[in-house]
């Protein structure tokens, strides 16, 4: 190697660095694989929100039916036990708690029935599967229209879903559930089944369930007996049973019935000829007293401790309905007429029979809707005059006669003397006259003849008066305060010879068609029947010549005693004929006065008018 090459350090020749490579051009795609990923595109986000919305609505479902009943058997009716209150006469006076008719069938009920509620609460019953979609639409058209909601869209499985198992809330999950159940009750029965059903448990008004109860509640026959207007009526009710039913509102049931009968014109269920036949045979039987409400709140008082249990109950009550009416009608002209031109605007009526207590009629003021307060056996008024014979009987106890003497002169006790209104003193007068005239300087004298006025209250309390009285010689005057039935009852001692009776409105009972013993207390002898007697002449005498001649009736023997307090605030009659008492109040709630209303003037007259209408 030459020397100036060794002196060089040896070089490798290093190759040049290729060039990087170019992609080759992509060819295009095929077409079928283009179409393909397209059409996985388009249907990937609808399956995606399929499957999800399944998930949703799975689980929507689940909370909806979460805490639904289980409807594997249908739920029992659950019901207060019912009470009817029936009058002398058999007609129904009052009902507590729930009334359930007999089971029916649809084979025994008159084909009008089920068609008159199918005409107005749900056309397609038979053909639908729980849920009526073109109902629903219907319904929300008519609302939108009207602005408000006057159609509903559920139908008679739905109410009956709602019935069965749901409360009475409105929200949408309510109406989910109710859905849900509605579509089970379809597969479970049948539509006549479901007819059935509905029929026996629907609530039909004045505490009604189902169409028998309702039947005989409104018109006294069962539902295998309904007349194709009755039906009507009822088919109308569940609309709002509590407002359209006869009890509450005659008028609007049969303007309803009507309404019912037109739509089943419209479903081809009768035809216009028959519903023109049928507006004219609508005839509601009379509507019950109005008044009679505070007898029959009176005589169901404590009626959990009389008879205790579940049973559903039947009472017959003492009440005599043609006597009530008399009265209704007698005190309620009184009122309007002379009552209104004298300032009276209440007034209370008992009439009760003299031998046992019973109430025959009872009207506890005005009108019983406007005023529940019983005037006649809870108000606590002054009598006036009308306590006079309780004391007078004490004084022909201790030894007086109607005949002997007493002092009309004028009285003066420790500053207090008591008037004698129009009377001029005679000096001495019989105690027979004293009580026919009221004269009161006379009564107080009685009074301290009789033992003064704790003997008189003994007295009362022997004939059952329980009120509050002054240990004073004002209880001459009246001054306590006595309820009218307590008075009248007093009376009847004097009337049927000196028996104590205790008032009764309730004369027998049953359950489940087995008589039950309805205990009340006998009377017992309070008065010897001699001053007794006596006791009753001077109250004819009253009545013959004295204080209490409006009273007096061509013919009858009439006995009783006139009584009006201070300024005309109270007014009394309490007579006694033909074996019953009647005992009249008229006044003003607040004590106003009347204008110079007594009672030998219209309390006397209202009773000439009540006893004349007795047998």
């Amino acid at each position: 190697m030459p020397p100036a090459q060794a002196g060089r350090k040896r070089q490798r020749r290093v190759p040049p660095l290729a060039a990087p490579a170019r992609p080759a051009p992509a060819s295009p795609p095929s077409p079928s694989r283009a179409a393909s990923r397209g059409g996985w595109r388009w249907l990937r986000w609808p399956l995606l929100i399929g499957i999800w919305g399944s998930v949703a609505l799975a689980l929507l479902l689940l909370a909806f039916a979460w805490d639904l009943p289980r409807p594997d058997s249908l739920p029992a009716a659950t019901r207060r036990p019912s009470v009817t209150l029936l009058a002398a006469d058999g007609t129904t006076l009052a009902t507590q708690g729930d009334l359930y008719g007999e089971v029916v069938r649809i084979r025994d009920l008159p084909a009008h029935l089920p068609a008159a509620l199918m005409a107005v609460e749900d056309r397609r019953f038979r053909s639908h599967f729980g849920i009526d979609p073109w109902g629903m639409a219907r319904a929300a058209l008519a609302n939108w229209r009207a602005g408000e909601v006057v159609q509903g869209g559920s139908t008679l499985t739905q109410q009956l879903a709602k019935n069965l198992f749901l409360t009475p809330e409105r929200n949408f999950r309510r109406k989910a559930q109710e859905a849900l159940l509605a579509l089970w009750l379809e597969r479970r029965f049948s539509k006549d089944q479901l007819m059935e059903i509905y029929l026996n448990r629907v609530y039909l008004g004045a505490g009604a369930y189902g169409v028998d109860a309702a039947s005989r509640l409104f018109f006294g026959v069962p539902a295998r007996r309904l007349q194709l207007w009755q039906s009507a009526l009822l088919a109308g009710l569940p609309k709002a049973p509590s407002r359209l039913n006869p009890r509450a509102s005659p008028d609007l049931a049969v303007a309803r019935a009507s309404e019912v009968l037109e739509a089943m014109v419209a479903n081809r269920a009768i035809t216009q000829a028959q519903m023109e036949a049928e507006l004219g045979r609508m005839r509601l039987p009379p509507p019950r007293s109005g008044q009679a409400g505070w007898f029959a709140d009176w005589a169901l008082e404590d009626l959990a401790d009389t008879f205790p249990g579940n049973a559903d109950l039947v009472l017959r009550a003492t009440l005599d309905t043609r006597l009530q009416a008399t009265v209704e009608a007698r005190l309620g002209a009184l009122l309007a007429g002379p009552g209104a031109r004298a300032g009276v605007s209440q007034g209370a009526v008992v009439v009760l029979e003299a031998a046992s207590g019973a109430v025959r009629a009872m009207a506890g003021g005005r009108d019983y809707q406007l005023s529940q307060f019983n005037r006649a056996t809870l108000a606590r008024r002054q009598p006036g005059s009308v306590f006079k014979p309780i004391y007078y009987l004490a004084a022909l106890e201790h030894g007086m006669r109607p005949d002997d003497d007493v002092s009309d002169a004028p009285l003066n006790l420790g500053g207090w003397s008591p008037g004698n209104g129009t009377w001029r003193p005679r000096g001495e007068i019989t105690l027979e006259e004293a009580l026919a005239q009221s004269v009161n300087t006379a009564a107080v004298r009685v009074l301290y003849r009789a033992g003064g006025p704790k003997s008189a209250m003994e007295m009362a309390a022997r004939l059952g008066i329980a009120g509050r009285f002054p240990n004073d010689a004002s209880l001459a005057l009246g001054t306590g305060e006595v309820t009218l039935i307590d008075l009248a009852a007093a009376y009847a001692a004097i009337a049927n010879g000196g028996l104590r009776v205790t008032p009764f409105g309730i004369a027998g009972a049953s359950a489940g068609g087995r008589g039950l013993p309805v205990v009340r207390a006998a009377p017992r002898r309070v008065l010897a029947a001699e001053p007794v007697a006596a006791m009753r002449r001077m109250l004819e005498a009253v009545v013959a010549r004295g204080s209490g001649r409006a009273a007096a009736l061509p013919g009858r023997a009439v006995a009783g005693k006139t009584g009006t307090t201070q300024d005309s605030r109270d007014a009394w009659f309490i007579g006694m004929v033909g074996g019953q008492v009647i005992g009249i109040w008229l006044g003003n709630d607040d004590a106003r006065p009347m204008d110079d209303v007594r009672g030998g003037t219209l309390p006397a007259r209202l009773f000439h008018e009540v006893a004349g209408a007795l047998p």
